[in-house]
């Protein structure tokens, strides 16, 4: 059997399980992107009503990335950070079941599909996204606001990062790599020096909350999307990795992901609950970002060159590192 068949009378087994009756699985076809994690778009007929779906999972043979995405949450404890997050009010998936161990899809779980588009180079210039654009900013620091407020009693066991975590993690991945980049380097001395006080009460941070991760339509953000990188810490670091130059995607004037300021991003973020945002911590977590970003994309780089995996999409972003460095060098000096 091939893949796509494999996966598909899995998921007809699964679905009949949740739903209860023989269901169908139809449109079944694996999305483009994710360089570690597969995601599967479907429907299941079950009792001749159809539900839209999505299945995420680890790929086949999967072995966890080296370096600092080693540190990605397994699909069991993603499912229920997201579960969490979704009752808490954020704009999240709603996910209904996890695979089972027979089902012979490793590590995975199924969530209800969610309309919109996650490519930023159709929300930032298309027609159709024209008045969503405008709306953007405003709705990420307010579904921000909302997932640092989750209740933390509510959330699986997750590890707890703090400022000088953050920079020992990035000391390792780069350590790794074992050729000398002193522009990181620099950097991490930078951050090391400036890094703020651990906060008393980590919250919970999504990891990754950034352009490319979540999806938009005609009337704005709809969900939030790639939870793998969650854990507990200072709040304003998802605040700095959103503003991280390369995810504006051209739209370098605009901070907020591409579509607003920063100051834009931050006031919706203080009217929807979030703490007050301290200016110069807000630049050290971006600072901190384009520097992770930075080493993500050496890693990802040695990983095609070493040959360990072959991938024409790891070697492109490997070619993205050096703008990361001329991004540190211009945050340090605005932050000198």
């Amino acid at each position: 059997m091939s893949e796509p068949q494999i996966v598909a009378a899995a998921l007809a087994r699964a679905a009949g399980r949740h739903f209860g009756g023989a269901a169908t699985i139809e449109n079944l076809g694996q999305e483009s992107g994710g360089a570690s994690r597969q995601t599967w778009s479907f429907d299941a007929r079950v009792n001749g009503e159809p539900h839209g779906l999505i299945l995420r999972r680890d790929p086949p043979l999967h072995g966890r990335p080296g370096g600092e995405r080693s540190s990605s949450l397994d699909r069991a404890t993603e499912f229920r950070v997201i579960a969490a997050a979704w009752k808490a009010g954020v704009r999240a998936p709603e996910v209904l079941f996890e695979m089972q161990p027979e089902d012979g899809l490793g590590e995975a779980y199924v969530m209800r599909r969610v309309g919109g588009t996650a490519i930023a180079r159709k929300l930032l210039r298309d027609p159709p996204y024209a008045a969503a654009r405008g709306r953007v900013t405003g709705q990420l620091g307010e579904i921000l606001a909302r997932i640092h407020a989750t209740d933390l009693a509510t959330l699986p066991p997750l590890v707890t990062r703090q400022a000088a975590d953050q920079i020992a993690n990035l000391r390792h991945s780069l350590d790794q790599l074992g050729s000398p980049q002193p522009v990181l380097e620099l950097a991490l001395s930078w951050l090391d020096r400036r890094k703020p006080p651990p906060i008393d009460r980590p919250l919970l941070v999504h990891g990754d909350y950034r352009t490319g991760n979540y999806l938009v339509d005609e009337t704005g953000v709809t969900a939030i999307l790639d939870w793998e990188g969650a854990h507990l810490g200072d709040p304003v670091e998802d605040l700095g990795w959103l503003c991280v130059k390369s995810w504006r995607f051209g739209a370098v004037d605009k901070p907020a992901g591409g579509f607003g300021s920063r100051a834009e991003l931050w006031a919706a973020y203080e009217r929807a609950g979030g703490a007050r945002v301290d200016p110069a911590r807000a630049h050290w977590w971006e600072v901190l970002g384009t520097a992770r970003w930075g080493i993500i994309c050496h890693t990802q780089a040695w990983r095609h060159l070493s040959g360990a995996v072959k991938s024409m999409e790891l070697a492109s972003i490997g070619r993205r590192a050096v703008e990361t460095e001329v991004d540190l060098l211009q945050l340090l000096k605005e932050g000198a």
